[in-house]
């Protein structure tokens, strides 16, 4: 079930703990540009792909946005993730889905014949103004760090 959100949309505030234990609240970033990427699943092969991506390229993105991954995973899975990967970004646990759901990218999936609920792959920029700059609601892990830098340069001009 993709997200019904768009862009234009005002960002759905949340207050999410990340992998230091720090809470993070998305209206204490306001006048900040924000990629929020949500992944299905700490350490897995596409999420690891995507994550080590960002991690990679981080210094230009950083250069452009404040990024925060964000899966249901928990605090300690995000910190083992963190630490295998040495990735330079927080991940925001939301093993509630709370968020996930307020954003649209929780739902029904299936992988290999067996039906589940769990996390669409998608991210969202958040512009300053606090509204949805760009959605992708759909992503693709290879390559999806350089369509955000990409994406982020055309839009801040």
């Amino acid at each position: 079930m993709p997200t019904t959100l768009a862009a234009g949309d005002a960002a759905p505030s949340f207050e999410l703990e990340d992998d230091h234990g720090r809470r993070v609240k998305l209206d204490e970033l306001r006048g900040k540009w924000v990629v929020l990427y949500w992944y299905p699943k700490d350490d897995t092969p596409g999420c690891t792909m995507e994550a080590c991506e960002i991690r990679d390229n981080f210094a230009m993105i950083s250069g452009e946005a404040e990024i925060f991954g964000v899966s249901p995973d928990n605090v300690t899975s995000h910190q083992k993730f963190r630490d295998k990967h040495a990735l330079p970004f927080p991940l925001l646990a939301d093993p509630d889905h709370k968020v996930s759901d307020l954003y649209g990218v929780w739902g029904p999936k299936t992988f290999m014949g067996r039906e589940y609920l769990g996390v669409d792959r998608a991210t969202f920029i958040v512009g300053p103004d606090g509204k949805l700059a760009t959605v992708f609601p759909k992503v693709n892990p290879a390559g999806h760090a350089l369509e955000l830098l990409d994406t982020l340069r055309k839009l801040k001009g």
